[in-house]
């Protein structure tokens, strides 16, 4: 049976007077400030099922202040786990039973539980609070983007052969432990196509390295070759238990899916190093495994395997909105959308607006004017005057210096909440792990805040 919440706080849950207790505490007023944000959460944890059946899992007030704890500390579940039962501070936040000690598998499976729609609308009440408490009133705001990395290792056409053959290979040793066998044979390459690999990183010719990509390629055609076969015996399987049959078909499915991957791999390495071609980004698998993962190129700072993240910032340091972007759009695609959400936040438009320069263009510089927008300043003018941005230059000034402040809240979000990586799996997965951290950011802003004031 699932609760929302506990019906009576327990004698225990007492925050020391420690900073990291202070915070909390005040993070624990504002969340109990805002019980609307706990029926999102309960019905995400409920899902279909019946709320009143089943054994007793943790209180959707307990998975919520689990989470806040998880992504504000930068934990992983284990480090959580042993938190959770360790930490006086931390078992009186997330408001846990004496007897209760929650495994990193359950607390893993409860977090995931909570879809990036959900992270969203508890980041509105947020925004919504801090604007009723006087902390933030959206008149004034900053937007960039930064990027965030996916869970992967830095792509080669090499290693993404090898990803491939090792996986399907794995797979087809799996289906051949199934009772009977289906019929299909295969050899395994995973050792000769790992000293390959090596050859392609370690030699510095180039004969000898495109001699070790046509062997390469052509295990790669040998498994592929495996897994079509595989494929076939495994869906016209039929095992003694229906849980045997619906193993063999999830394993087809697998199979199939990784199949395609490796056929684009083998695709575009042969047209880069065997045909000279350059393949477009857009065009490129750079991950097995994340496969929604985008190429973001920063001019002279490198290339990034992940997704742009589009963030408006407030006065308050408040992370106002947040948007993750598929494929890597310009800046200045994205300023019009973002000030849509804003205004759909806060029912008009800022004041004033303050962007980094990426975000000029005459375009947008009208369409914010149009939004009754009074001053709106980008970093760099890209042959924009002055005087159409802003109202005096002093102003400009002052705008582009509060541009830059945005930059530390990026800071804190990357070194402090863990946002320079993703970590949790899947598109959806990426956009909950940036809701989550935003939201927990926001909260321990607001908390600060509120202790500074005392």
């Amino acid at each position: 049976m699932r609760r929302k919440f506990h019906p009576q706080r327990s004698l225990f849950h007492v925050m020391p007077r420690s900073q990291i207790g202070r915070e909390l505490d005040e993070v624990s007023k504002i969340l109990e400030a805002n019980p609307d944000i706990l029926e999102v959460v309960y019905r995400d944890l409920v899902g279909s099922s019946r709320a009143d059946h089943g054994r007793q899992g943790m209180s959707a007030e307990q998975v919520l202040r689990s989470a806040l704890l998880k992504q504000s500390q930068n934990l992983t579940y284990e480090e959580l786990e042993f938190h959770l039962g360790d930490s006086q501070v931390f078992r009186a936040f997330a408001r846990l039973e004496v007897n209760q000690f929650p495994a990193h598998s359950a607390l893993q499976d409860n977090i995931a539980s909570l879809s990036e729609t959900t992270w969203e609308a508890i980041h509105r009440v947020l925004v919504a609070h801090a604007r009723s408490e006087g902390l933030e009133d959206g008149r004034t705001v900053r937007i960039d983007t930064t990027s965030v990395d996916s869970d992967i290792h830095a792509p080669t056409d090499s290693t993404l052969l090898r990803d491939a053959v090792s996986v399907l290979t794995r797979w087809l040793i799996e289906g051949k432990q199934l009772a009977p066998r289906p019929h299909y044979r295969f050899q395994d390459h995973r050792r000769v196509v790992k000293k390959r690999v090596l050859a392609i990183l370690n030699t510095r010719k180039d004969e000898v390295r495109t001699q070790a990509y046509r062997d390469l390629l052509r295990y790669a055609d040998r498994v592929r070759g495996y897994s079509v076969a595989a494929i076939l015996a495994l869906r016209e399987w039929e095992g003694v238990k229906a849980a045997d049959t619906f193993k063999a078909q999830s394993l087809a499915d697998r199979i199939e899916r990784t199949l395609g991957l490796l056929e684009r791999v083998i695709d575009q390495t042969e047209r880069r190093v065997l045909k000279g071609e350059k393949v477009p980004a857009s065009e490129k698998v750079v991950s097995l495994f994340e496969e929604h993962t985008d190429i973001i190129v920063k001019d002279r700072r490198g290339t990034h395997y992940g997704h742009k993240v589009c963030l408006t910032g407030g006065a308050s340091n408040l992370v106002l909105d947040v948007r993750v972007e598929r494929g890597n759009p310009a800046d200045s695609d994205l300023f019009q959308p973002m000030m849509e959400r804003h205004i759909e936040i806060y029912g008009a438009a800022p004041r004033q607006v303050s962007a980094d320069g990426g975000f000029a263009s005459k375009d947008n510089l009208v369409w914010a004017k149009g939004r009754g927008v009074k001053d709106c300043c980008f970093a760099k003018r890209r042959g924009l005057a002055v005087a159409d941005m802003v109202r005096s230059s002093w102003i400009y000034r002052k705008l582009k210096r509060f541009r830059a402040g945005i930059e530390s809240s990026i800071s804190a979000l990357k070194r402090a909440f863990g946002m320079d990586r993703c970590t949790w799996s899947g598109w959806e997965g990426f956009q909950r792990y940036i809701w989550s951290i935003v939201v927990s950011h926001n909260l321990f802003t607001v908390a600060r805040i509120r202790l500074a004031q005392a």
